[in-house]
Parts: structure tokens; sequence; C-alpha cells
């Protein structure tokens, strides 16, 4: 299972970041190194496989084994029998990309500014279910009770976009959105359809 064993490799990957600090330093995404060395490239992907700490570490692979275990074995398989690893992978690595390049055009003359995680590849896959299957229920850590998926997308995308202009965080806000951002348009490129069958699909259950 392809999202088994990008649970596993981040996982070690950022392991050994927390007990090596040269190879924290060397693989995390510093847009002002990539704006100066293009040899430096890499960094946009291998960023994604370190975290800043255990928890930062949970909460994502908790997410990716909650919505892509989901989306890989089941949603696309559905939809695209022949092509879903396929997609899986380019949604995942695309939305790693993607995400990344707000960073980049904000920060790359800011050799002060790094960032690591897989959070936008972790909002491409639950954008991407959303779309999907916007009325499925989904739960929030900590919330006791679960929430329709498209009303959880439109308060994250709402906190992200306010967030991302207010700055004054850690978190890599704008590589939230951009990444669910992603995540709706690579999957309506891949059918149009379900752009309509979101609406479809709500519609039905407010009735």
């Amino acid at each position: 299972m392809i999202t088994y064993c990008i649970l596993a490799f981040t996982i070690v990957f950022s392991l050994i970041g927390f007990r090596d600090k040269a190879f924290f330093i060397k693989y995390l995404y510093s847009p002002w190194r990539v704006h100066s060395d293009r040899k430096e490239w890499y960094t946009v992907f291998t960023h994604a496989f370190l975290h800043a700490d255990y928890g930062h570490l949970f909460f994502n692979m908790f997410a990716l084994y909650s919505i892509g275990l989901e989306l890989e074995q089941y949603v696309f398989p559905a939809f695209f029998p022949l092509h879903a690893r396929y997609y899986y992978l380019l949604l995942y690595f695309g939305g790693i990309v993607v995400s990344s390049v707000p960073a980049y055009e904000k920060n790359k003359n800011n050799p002060g500014y790094s960032a690591v995680g897989a959070s936008g590849a972790i909002f491409a896959v639950l954008f991407s279910f959303i779309l999907i299957n916007p009325t499925a229920k989904l739960g929030i850590m900590f919330i006791p009770f679960d929430i329709p998926a498209f009303v959880l997308g439109i308060l994250y995308l709402g906190y992200e976009f306010y967030m991302s202009k207010r700055g004054g965080t850690r978190i890599g806000h704008d590589a939230h959105l951009w990444g669910g951002l992603f995540g709706i348009a690579f999957t309506i490129i891949l059918h149009p359809a379900f752009a309509k069958g979101f609406y479809t699909q709500i519609a039905a259950m407010l009735k």
C-alpha cells in the first residue's frame, strides 16, 4: 500500500531528523537556499518527510492514515480502476510541490525562514476526499462528535486563509491552504463530474 510506505518512510526519516541535527538541516526546506543554489531543489520534497517534533509527526501521520488509506484503497479505485495508485501518488507529491510555492515566493530572500512537514500533501489528500465525499462524517481530534466533511472543509479553508493573512505563527498556513486547493483542483481535473456531484450530494443531504 502506498499510504503505508509513505507512513513508514516519513516516520523513519523524521526520527532520524530528531536525532541528527545536521541531517535535519540538510533536508529541511529553505526557500532562500533553493533560490541561492538550484542544487537545493530536492528539499522541496524532502522537507515533507521531516517534522518539527513528535506531536507534529503524530498529527500528520494520523490524518494520512485516516483519510489516505480510504482514498487509496476504496475511493480512487472505484473511479479510476486502472490508474488509482498513479493518481494517488500525483495527488500526494503534487500537494507537496504546490504547497511549497507560496513560501518560496514570500521567503526566497529570507535566510531565516525554513519549513518541515507533510501538511501540504495531507491537506491535498483531505480535500480530495472531501470533494468526492462531502457528506461523509469526519471527526476532529478532541471534539467528541463528527461533522459533515464539507462543513469541516469550509471551516478549515476559512481558518487557514485567515491565518495565512494574519501571520505571526510558526505554522505553515499557506501550505495548508494551497495544499487543500490543489487537492480540489487536481481531483476535478481528473474527473470534472466530481464538482457537480459535490453540490448534488450536499443538496440531497440538506433536503
